[in-house]
């Protein structure tokens, strides 16, 4: 069985830190949503007047994966 060295595990150490501290600060991580808040407002409008998921996904240019994410938050 292979140990961490100590510098992988200083690095994971830090990097947890900075993450951490990132947070704190109010930064958001991870990806950029693909839509904004106004257009997942609208897709999810669409999404209740009956509208197919796969003609919304086409009108907004995106998969129809992240127009069903977003009717899944709702």
């Amino acid at each position: 069985m292979r140990w961490p060295s100590l510098s992988g595990t200083l690095l994971i150490e830090r990097t947890q830190a900075g993450l951490s501290r990132a947070k704190a600060q109010g930064k958001q991580l991870g990806r950029p949503a693909s839509l904004s808040a106004d257009q997942q407002h609208i897709v999810r409008e669409r999404i209740a007047s009956g509208e197919t998921i796969s003609a919304i996904a086409r009108q907004f240019n995106t998969s129809r994966q992240t127009i069903m994410r977003i009717r899944n938050q709702a």
